[in-house]
């Protein structure tokens, strides 16, 4: 996750969420000695009601996900009239891989000079709603 969801409620309480997500391809050395680098790429993804709903009570900037969903491209004009494109990813399945904070991580989060979540993390992965 490349920062925090942005979550808006539309007409009739409909939960909408958008942020980028990173995919890397590890770097590896080809037969004949050349370096092939670490390759990353920026999705933006959209989610939907209780998706979006549950990345805004559990997902954070840093987080590994695992996302599935449908790419699609939709084009618009900006406010010079040039027509600009946009490739998102509308996911239908979402499933969180990084590791639930620990005791000792979170002591140092209450801590922290930061603001905490006003909703705490179940403490076990099988309370998750999805």
């Amino acid at each position: 996750m490349g920062k925090e969801p942005e979550v808006r409620y539309l007409d009739g309480g409909i939960a909408l969420a958008q942020f980028p997500l990173a995919t890397s391809e590890r770097g590896y050395k080809l037969q004949n000695g050349t370096e092939v680098p670490e390759r990353t790429e920026w999705h933006n993804i959209i989610l939907w009601r209780h998706l979006a709903e549950t990345a805004e009570k559990f997902v954070h900037k840093g987080d590994k996900l695992y996302i599935e969903g449908k790419i699609r491209t939709r084009s618009y004009a900006d406010k010079a009239g040039v027509q600009r494109y946009v490739t998102e990813i509308l996911a239908d399945s979402m499933e969180m891989l990084s590791a639930k904070p620990t005791t000792q991580d979170q002591s140092a989060q209450a801590h922290s000079t930061k603001p905490e979540s006003p909703i705490q993390a179940p403490d076990s992965t099988n309370d998750l709603p999805f």
